[in-house]
């Protein structure tokens, strides 16, 4: 009989049968006990001068916040749970609640995922990293900046976890070229970091860098009526971006000084890699075209005909000119993000409707919460923090109810108060799980967590001053006052 080989040792585990069962089912046991806890509150009295609805609200609210931040269920089922149960407790109509997810932030985050899949899929957005990086990158430095400042620019128009992944493949073209180590070569952690900064700093100054964006000013647009334009959210998010872009570039350089005198084998690859490429196609061409109209029309004419619809005609036409198919774009728009945010939007109008993010900002945040600008500084950092941990569309969820109830009472701005919960979600630099352009850089294997940690700590407090000093000093100039 032939012996039987394996490649690893049989392990056998000795522990008594209960404890097996116990760790092997754990995940059941939480959400059960979840179910269980919730079941109880569900019966006891809601507290004065609270609604029934509203205690209700506040029950699933506090739900969704444990499943989001444990991860025990995916964003988006967690999402569709809470639109489930909202009608069956009676917290809102059935009709209501499934109408909230017809709202325009949706379609909007759904259009700026296609134009970004068609700036990808057609090869203009690899083709455009590869040229810069040809015409600009002769040096070192120079090279290291480019990276730096096309992984920003490109992340005004795309979503910032695309523009990683694009600018992820370019640069691991050029440090295998340059024959960088794992591990070792300072130069090479430099290029990734660079990816990743510039993803998430740029991924801040648009609606288009991140859903995050749309998603709160639609929470806005339902709670109060409110809007902003593309390009009033631009200006007021240029003030934290600009000087993190040359406070962060100087960070990276001092945290991984360059160990290389010349790039020359990298900057051949990529101009052999670029001219293989021939000249623009046809689809390049048209995908070019329609998004520089789309972003004219974003800018000045997005207050009066809507970012959606002006979105949503842009995919239109990439369809008529069969630039795209619907199978290319299927693998590149994440359906379960749309899903996630259609039920943050109606899990916030649900709290808001039944009075229970007015009493829990009321009673809970109001009495210690003594100034305007304490509220700011108190949720801006909660959002920075909150970011680093768990997705910033939760984060987005989970804070947005709370302050928009909390500025009726303290008279700040609802404007300034979403701006103040939607910037701060966006600049997740510390944690791996922080943001996808983060994990996408620290999948390359070139960093450590400790190398990620320590100077994005430096930088996120340095961004929160930053943001503090543009609530403070430059937003009351443009008509945003605390």
């Amino acid at each position: 009989m032939d012996q039987i080989i394996f490649d690893k040792p049989l392990k056998i585990d000795r522990r008594p049968l209960w404890r097996i069962l116990a760790d092997r089912t754990l995940r059941y046991q939480v959400i059960a006990a979840l179910f269980i806890v919730g079941a109880v509150l569900f019966c006891l009295s809601p507290p004065s001068g609270l609604s029934h609805q509203g205690y209700h609200a506040l029950i699933v609210f506090g739900a969704c916040v444990i499943l989001w931040v444990s991860g025990l269920l995916p964003l988006a089922v967690t999402s569709l749970l809470a639109m489930a149960v909202i009608p069956l407790l009676g917290i809102l109509e059935t009709k209501k609640t499934y109408a909230l997810f017809g709202n325009e932030a949706i379609f909007f985050i759904l259009s700026a995922f296609i134009l970004a899949a068609a700036m990808t899929g057609s090869g203009l957005s690899t083709r455009l990293a590869r040229t810069m990086l040809v015409r600009f990158g002769r040096t070192p430095r120079s090279l290291v900046l480019t990276v730096f400042l096309l992984s920003t620019v490109l992340s005004f128009a795309m979503s910032e976890h695309a523009v990683a992944a694009m600018m992820f493949a370019v640069v691991l073209e050029i440090v295998r070229s340059l024959d960088l180590k794992k591990g070792q070569s300072n130069y090479g952690k430099f290029l990734f970091m660079s990816i990743g900064w510039g993803c998430v700093i740029g991924g801040i100054a648009t609606f288009l860098g991140g859903a995050r964006a749309p998603l709160a000013v639609g929470m806005l647009r339902e709670a109060t009526g409110l809007d902003f334009t593309f390009f009033e959210w631009t200006v007021a998010a240029l003030p934290v971006v600009l000087p993190l872009l040359v406070i962060g570039f100087f960070l990276l350089g001092r945290f991984f000084p360059r160990d290389i005198d010349s790039i020359a084998p990298g900057i051949t690859f990529l101009n052999r890699q670029r001219l293989e490429m021939g000249r623009m196609s046809y689809n390049e061409k048209i995908v070019a075209v329609i998004m520089l109209l789309t972003l004219f029309g974003w800018v000045f004419l997005g207050k009066r005909y809507g970012l959606a619809n002006i979105a949503i005609l842009a995919v239109a036409a990439l369809f008529v000119f069969k630039v795209v198919t619907w199978q290319a774009i299927e693998e590149y728009v994440n359906w379960g993000v749309i899903l996630m945010y259609g039920g943050a939007i109606t899990l916030a109008s649900a709290l808001e409707k039944s009075g229970a993010a007015r009493w829990l900002a009321e009673e809970g945040l109001a009495g210690w919460l003594h100034s305007p600008f304490m509220v700011v500084a108190i949720f801006s950092l909660l959002s920075l923090l909150l970011t680093e941990c768990i997705s910033n569309a939760a984060v987005i969820a989970i804070l947005m109810p709370i302050g928009m109830s909390l500025q009726q009472s303290m008279g700040i701005d609802p404007r300034v108060m979403t701006l103040t919960i939607a910037l701060p979600a966006g600049l997740a630099f510390c944690l791996p799980m922080g943001t996808p352009a983060n994990a996408i850089v620290f999948s390359s294997g070139y960093l450590k967590t400790r190398e990620m940690i320590v100077p994005g700590m430096i930088v996120m407090a340095i961004a929160w001053l930053l943001f503090l000093g543009s609530a403070w000093l430059v937003w009351p100039l443009i008509g945003l006052h605390i």
